[in-house]
Parts: structure tokens; C-alpha cells; sequence
């Protein structure tokens, strides 16, 4: 029975009906006797069986109850080789209000842990691309040397065959190596330098070269980490950008953990949406505007063969679903990435078969469509001291290929020695709004300029 194959099913049946009347019960019992047993065997349990379960399952929500942080944690180490299912536990865990530390060489172990501060630390061995012969190798290393000085000291002391090059790169990505206290685009770029002068120190090691002209090779800080000025020998760098340090953490976690791709736009958002995911009422039928990160997308085939989706969008106060039938899904297609964000209006109401919220899709914009619908005007601040000829060819300059299709007015405020006024530029210079084109005129002004909305 429990191999569910039908026509095996059915021959039993017979089987067992035939055989029940011959040893004198009545028909409609046998039947209804095989019913049961047919149905059992899709799915049940016996009592005894329940009743293990049942003690399991008291077992772990008590655990859970009183020591959730450990429960987490051992929740995520169970299952941290499936990313998928550590991002839902990850989120669990943020609703319950627990703190998850990022994955760190000197404080994580290969599975997530629980620290003295009752936070749940990230375990090494949850981030894709590190093996696990190289994170026994930083263990190691920081239990017989204590912990790890800064990043010279950490490639001195790991095995550089196993933490190899590539590793390196993956644990700067996922931010186990912020503890020393650099950028991570100044760690991503110091690795040939730093793992080239652990090679020459162990090599140095290996034959006792401790002593030159009398004095400590190392002193000086050429290959040994301990000199003050250790981490001063790399390049500077400044941090990479928000969108591409997150990008990063979610190729090699699997999630976004210490940041959220969507925050640095929220205060924009919240210009020309109505609503956060998380204020959403399905009780109460209303035409809304909400905006969110694309998490998730699926497509199927519809009975007659069209093709709709379902995506999910994120706005870092909830989750919500929404279904695109062909029409929607054929015209705003090309702008459904997922990891992108998008603005969307329709009509939310109330969905009778599931008990959630429906939105119907009336509109859909990527960020920069947004902006440009949205938008009143482009406001740029410029000093007196700053115009001058080249100024206003470099002005000229960057608006210029952003003018075609441009329908935003540009407004610059001047500011002169006693007084400032607002002048706005001819209808001609109406500009179409990028990303690219406020980070151009922002660089050239040195000032942040500002989209009005209202």
C-alpha cells in the first residue's frame, strides 16, 4: 500500500474484498474497511508513532521558549548548507527581535554559535565558496594563537594552500574580515600583496631567518604583522559602493544581512508611495502605491497559453505577493528583475479564497521611471565662487544626454555672497532622471542635489 501504485491498489482491493465475503463479511464493511486502510496509507501515523512526535514537538518549542538563541542556532547549523532555508530561519530570527552577528575569522566557528552576549553568531561554514578544510584552518590558527591582529597577521597564520586566494576574495565579500577595522574594497585589493608577504614569511620561518645584521628581520614591519603601522602598508580605499557591497553579501551568504538594498532609496520612496508592505489593509478596498525589492519571481502557462508571474516584493517592513496575468506580465516584462526595485499602483482588496491581500496591477515602474513620473522638479544648489567658463561647458555637458526625452524642469539655486536665488532653465533642458545623472552633476557640483516631488 505504501508504494501508492494504483493499479497494484486496485488488484488488492479485490483481493481483499473477495476474500472478506468468503470468510463471511458482508461487502460494504470489507469496502469500507479497504477505504480506510487505502486512505491510511497516503498518509497517517499510528498512535504510538503520534505520541513520539507529540513529546518531540513539546521538546523543541520548550527549547525554543527558553533558549531561543541556542535553539536559532542550532536551527541554522542543521540546515546551513541550504541557503534557502537559511534565509527564512535568518528572518525568523529578526522577528523574534535576535541579534545575528555577521560571519568573523575571530569570533565565528563552522557552524553558527551563540556568544557571551547571547547573539547569534553567523558560522563560517554557511558562506558559499569557503570549504571547510580552509575554515579548520582559521579555527586553528585563532585557538593556538589567540586572535587575529589584523589582516598581515591573519594571512601569516592561516594555511594559505587551503584559505587560498579565491577564499580570501569570498570572505572579504561576506564581511568576515571587518574586524580589522579596513574597507572592504581595501581588503579585496591588498590580498596578492598580504598573502605574497605571508608566503615569504613562512618560507623565512621554515629556515629560522629571525636575525640580520644583529638585528630582528621582522621588526621593521616588512612581512610581520605586529609592527603598528601593519595595516598602513595597504592601499586605502574607500568602501564600495552600498549596492555593490550588498550584491556581494548576497552572492556569498545568500541574503542581505547587514544592510538592505532598499534603505538608501527609502526616504525617496516614501515621496510617491502610500503605503509601507507591512500598513497594507485588505479589509479595506483602496487604490495604493507601495514599492519593494524583487526577492522572488515564478512564471506558469495559463489554460489558453499565456504566461503570467508571481513575484514577491520586499520593502524591509514585510513581504507581499503579487500576481501578473499575461497582459501585465507581457508589457512590463523587461523591468521584472529580480534583486531590482520596483514602484507599483493598483487597486488592493481582499483575496476571499486565501484571506490575503490581492493587489490588482494597474502600473509598474523601475526606479528611475518612478522618478521621472513622479518627479516636479531636478533642484541643484551652485556657489558663486564655483561658476566660471568651464563650469557652465561642464554643466552644459553633463545634462546634455539627458535632455532627450526629458520631461523634469531643472531648478539650480545660486548662492552669492549676501543672497541666493532659485532660476530655472529653459523647457529645452528638461532632462530625463537617472542615477547616473545625479551622481554626475553631484560630482560637479560637490554638493547633493535633490528631486522635489511636491
Amino acid at each position: 500500500m505504501g508504494k501508492k501504485k494504483p493499479e497494484v491498489m486496485a488488484a488488492q482491493r479485490s483481493i481483499f474484498e473477495d476474500g472478506s465475503v468468503d470468510n463471511g463479511v458482508d461487502k460494504a464493511v470489507a469496502t469500507h474497511i479497504f477505504d480506510q486502510m487505502e486512505k491510511f496509507a497516503a498518509y497517517g501515523f499510528n498512535k504510538s508513532h503520534s505520541a513520539a512526535y507529540a513529546l518531540v514537538s513539546y521538546q523543541t518549542l520548550w527549547l525554543k521558549t527558553h533558549y531561543v538563541e541556542a535553539f536559532m542556532a542550532a536551527v541554522l547549523s542543521a540546515d546551513m548548507d541550504n541557503t534557502e532555508k537559511v534565509v527564512v530561519v535568518i528572518e525568523e530570527c529578526r522577528d523574534a527581535g535576535l541579534n545575528v552577528i555577521a560571519p568573523n575569522v575571530n569570533l565565528s566557528e563552522y557552524k553558527f554559535t551563540v556568544s557571551e552576549e547571547d547573539e547569534v553568531v553567523y558560522g563560517l561554514g554557511a558562506i558559499k565558496g569557503v570549504g571547510e578544510g580552509a575554515i579548520e584552518s582559521i579555527v586553528e590558527g585563532r585557538n593556538t594563537g589567540g586572535v587575529y591582529k589584523d589582516f598581515q597577521d591573519f594571512c601569516n597564520r592561516v594555511d594559505l594552500r587551503r584559505c587560498n586566494k579565491r577564499v580570501m576574495e569570498t570572505l572579504v565579500k561576506a564581511g568576515a574580515l571587518d574586524s580589522f577595522g579596513l574597507s572592504r574594497a581595501t581588503l579585496f585589493n591588498a590580498i596578492p600583496k598580504a598573502t605574497k608577504a605571508a608566503d615569504q614569511f613562512a618560507k623565512a620561518q621554515a629556515v629560522g631567518q629571525d636575525d640580520l645584521f644583529g638585528g630582528d628581520f621582522f621588526a621593521t614591519g616588512a612581512m610581520d604583522s605586529t609592527s603598528d603601522d601593519a595595516s598602513s602598508r595597504f592601499e586605502q580605499l574607500p568602501e564600495w559602493p552600498e549596492d555593490e557591497r550588498l550584491r556581494f553579501e548576497k552572492d556569498t551568504l545568500g541574503l542581505y544581512l547587514t544592510g538592505h538594498p532598499i534603505e538608501q532609496y527609502l526616504d525617496e520612496l516614501r515621496n510617491f508611495t502610500t503605503h509601507k508592505l507591512m500598513e497594507l489593509n485588505p479589509e479595506k478596498k483602496q487604490n495604493i502605491v507601495i514599492a519593494g525589492l524583487i526577492i522572488a519571481m515564478r512564471t506558469m502557462n495559463t489554460k489558453r497559453g499565456d504566461k503570467m508571474a508571481f513575484i514577491t516584493i520586499d520593502d524591509r517592513s514585510g513581504r507581499q505577493e503579487i500576481a501578473l496575468f499575461s497582459d501585465k506580465y507581457e508589457q512590463y516584462q523587461d523591468i521584472l528583475i529580480k534583486d531590482s526595485i520596483i514602484v507599483l499602483s493598483g487597486e488592493l482588496g481582499l483575496d476571499r479564497y486565501s484571506g490575503n491581500a490581492r493587489i490588482t496591477v494597474d502600473t509598474i515602474y523601475d526606479l528611475d521611471a518612478a522618478r521621472n513620473h513622479y518627479a516636479r522638479r531636478l533642484s541643484i544648489n551652485i556657489h558663486y565662487d564655483q561658476v566660471d567658463e568651464i563650469f557652465i561647458n561642464n554643466f552644459k555637458e553633463v545634462l546634455t544626454p539627458f535632455r532627450e526625452g526629458g520631461e523634469c524642469p531643472v531648478v539650480y539655486t545660486y548662492s552669492g555672497k549676501k543672497a541666493k536665488t532659485a532660476i530655472r532653465l529653459a523647457d529645452q533642458w528638461k532632462v530625463r532622471l537617472t542615477k547616473e545623472l545625479l551622481s554626475r552633476i553631484d560630482k560637479l557640483t560637490g554638493s547633493q542635489s535633490k528631486i522635489m516631488y511636491r
